[in-house]
């Protein structure tokens, strides 16, 4: 089967290549411009081919000669973002059917009850295209990701590296019901099989937390002291500026974050699990994906790495001061004990960066 996966270069995208290359699929990697991809390791492994979801042009020749279509392309700007990004996968429902492609596969997000925000109500409108349309969409409602280089945990870790003590709006006291990125991936590819299905899936994992909870899990496992103050009477849209400037992650992607959490973003079924993956998938412990995306390995695209674990291409606001790290003695030569102090990570060196010479 070949496979066209949009926002390649981007998160998910590219922990998802890796994953599809090893099940055996053909590969076509969509892409801004020429070179977007050389910095990954599976570049020699995919097709690329030119993808600009405002040039229909360019949309049209991409999903030519696919059999299916990752869609993971989202805004998180300003402006009339809704329209656009309806508009846009009106333009890939229409080319997909008239390329003949025989299914679409979405990453959307999980839908609460009662009003939606501008960033919610995009996604949702984005899914309704999707299934309305011809060609059968798997759309997979993802609970908040988890992995180092996501949104959410980097936003996570940042305040709890960056605030000794944290102010908690009231508001934000909701239950989140967060998912390793190793599981959104696994579940991705497993849309590929079978007969193709018309549906959308809540995609979370094991565990029910409040966001307030959550935030002491990650000191915990990070090895931080960290105290919460509750405030009442705060309004998102402050709240998100003051976090954007805290973390200095970007102000649109920390809107929409925040504004997710004034709801409960738990899954209503688990039919995932049952009819994509078999029934006999395993999601990740929370605390074990906390842990595994506070891992110092620099080197996430290589085929074989922990998708939870960072990445070079990772934003450049991703990353941070804290790594979750042990201690051993051993003997070395010269040469790779400079290595190691240098920061340079080799596969038979000290699997960390020092912090510090002790």
């Amino acid at each position: 089967m070949r496979v066209l996966v949009t926002g390649a270069t981007g998160y998910v995208g590219s922990r998802l290549i890796p994953t599809l290359l090893a099940q055996g699929y053909d590969v076509v990697a969509a892409i801004r411009k020429e070179g977007d991809v050389d910095a990954f390791a599976w570049v020699d492994d995919v097709d690329t081919t030119l993808f600009d979801i405002e040039e229909p042009d360019l949309v049209r020749s991409a999903v030519a000669g696919v059999d299916a279509v990752f869609y993971l392309v989202h805004s998180m700007g300003s402006g009339d973002f809704v329209a656009k990004d309806r508009e846009a996968a009106q333009l890939v429902a229409r080319s997909a059917e008239q390329a003949g492609v025989t299914r679409l596969v979405y990453l959307s997000g999980l839908v609460p009850a009662g009003d939606l925000s501008d960033h919610l109500r995009s996604r949702l409108q984005v899914e309704e295209v999707f299934l309305d349309g011809a060609v059968p969409a798997v759309v997979l409602r993802a609970a908040m990701v988890i992995g180092a280089g996501s949104t959410s945990f980097e936003l996570l870790r940042r305040l709890s590296e960056r605030v000794p003590v944290t102010p908690v709006p009231t508001w934000m006291r909701r239950r989140v019901q967060p998912v390793a990125v190793q599981d959104v991936v696994h579940l991705l590819a497993c849309a590929l099989r079978g007969e193709p299905r018309n549906r959308h899936y809540d995609v979370g994992g094991e565990e029910q937390v409040t966001y307030p909870e959550l935030l002491r899990l990650f000191a915990r496992v990070a090895g931080l002291r960290r105290r919460q103050v509750f405030v009442p009477l705060v309004p998102s849209a402050l709240v998100g500026r003051v976090v954007s400037a805290i973390t200095g992650m970007p102000r649109g992607t920390v809107s929409a974050l925040v504004e997710s959490l004034a709801h409960d973003m738990v899954c209503e079924e688990d039919d995932a699990r049952t009819e994509l993956a078999g029934g006999d998938h395993t999601f990740l412990p929370l605390e074990e994906a906390l842990r595994r995306s506070l891992s110092p390995v620099p080197d996430g695209t290589e085929p074989d790495a922990d998708p939870q674990a960072p990445a070079p291409t990772d934003p450049g606001w991703s990353g941070g001061s804290v790594t979750v790290r042990g201690s051993r003695i051993l003997q070395a030569p010269r040469t790779v004990l400079a290595a190691v102090l240098l920061g340079v990570r080799t596969r038979r060196a000290e699997r960390t960066e020092p912090d510090r010479l002790v």
